[in-house]
C-alpha cells in the first residue's frame, strides 16, 4: 500500500462515517450501553469481573465486522469501488485505506469501551489497564479485516449480515466465554484452537487474572495479528470491482 493513496481512501471513508450518526452510535455508544447493562444485571456479584474483559474483545470484534462488511459492500454496489479501481489505485491501496479508516474507528471504540468499563463500571483488572486496551484494539482490527474478507462473498447488505452466524457465532460459542476451552469436547477444542477470537479472549482473561501477563498475552496478540494480516491478504485476492 502506498501511503498517499491509502490515506486518501481512509480520509474519504472517515468523512462518510462522520455524516452518519447511526453508524457513530453503533460504534461508540452501543458497546458501552451493553457493557453497562451487563454490569447492572450482575451488580454486587463477581460475574461481571469474570466476563467483562472478554466481552471487551467480543463486542468490538462483532461491531467492526458488521460495519466493515456492510460499508465495503455498499461501496461495490454503488459503483464507487469500480470507479476507484479505474484510477492508478491498487487493491492493496484500497483495502489498506479501508483498514486504516476502520482501524482508526476501532481504536476510538476500544478506548471508549475500555475506559468506560474500568473507570465507570469499575471492572477489576489485575494486570496493566493499557494492555487491556491494546488487546481490545487488536480484536476490533480482527473484526475489521474479517469484515473486509466477508464482504467479497456477499451480494446484498442483507447477505453481509447473514454471514455473521458463519464468521462470528462459532467463534463466540467456542472462544471460552461461555465454557472454558479446556472443558470443551476434544473435537470442539481443536476447532477452538484455530479460531482467532479464542486467543483474544485468552489474552483478556490473562490480563484480568495475572499481575504480570507479559509473555502469554504477547503470544496471543501475535496470533491474532497473524489472522489480521492473513485476512487482509486474502481479502485483496478476492476483492471484486462490483457485485454481479
Amino acid at each position: 500500500m502506498t501511503v498517499r493513496a491509502g490515506t486518501a481512501t481512509a480520509t474519504r471513508v472517515l468523512r462518510q462515517v462522520r455524516h452518519d450518526p447511526r453508524t457513530i452510535g453503533l460504534l461508540l455508544v452501543v458497546p458501552c450501553v451493553l457493557l453497562g447493562v451487563l454490569a447492572w444485571i450482575f451488580n454486587q456479584t463477581p460475574v461481571f469481573d469474570h466476563i467483562g474483559a472478554p466481552l471487551l474483545g467480543v463486542f468490538p470484534f462483532v461491531v467492526m465486522f458488521l460495519l466493515t462488511s456492510v460499508a465495503t459492500l455498499r461501496e461495490r454496489q454503488s459503483g464507487t469501488l469500480e470507479r476507484l479501481l479505474t484510477l492508478p489505485l491498487s487493491k492493496g491501496d484500497l483495502l489498506g485505506g479501508y483498514a486504516l479508516a476502520f482501524g482508526s474507528l476501532a481504536v476510538l471504540q476500544a478506548l471508549l469501551a475500555a475506559g468506560f468499563s474500568i473507570l465507570v463500571l469499575r471492572l477489576d483488572v489485575a494486570g496493566p489497564s493499557w494492555l487491556l486496551v491494546i488487546v481490545a484494539v487488536v480484536d476490533a482490527l480482527l473484526g475489521t479485516t474479517l469484515g473486509l474478507f466477508a464482504s467479497a462473498f456477499a451480494r446484498t447488505e442483507f447477505q453481509a449480515v447473514q454471514f455473521m452466524p458463519a464468521f462470528v457465532l462459532p467463534q463466540f460459542l467456542l472462544c471460552g466465554l461461555l465454557v472454558q476451552r479446556d472443558d470443551l469436547p476434544a473435537a470442539l477444542r481443536v476447532v477452538s484452537d484455530v479460531l482467532p477470537l479464542s486467543y483474544a479472549v485468552d489474552a483478556m482473561r490473562t490480563i484480568t487474572s495475572s499481575a504480570e501477563p507479559g509473555a502469554d498475552v504477547a503470544r496471543d496478540v501475535a496470533i491474532v495479528l497473524g489472522f489480521v494480516v492473513a485476512s487482509i491478504v486474502v481479502a485483496a485476492a478476492t476483492l471484486r470491482r462490483r457485485t454481479p
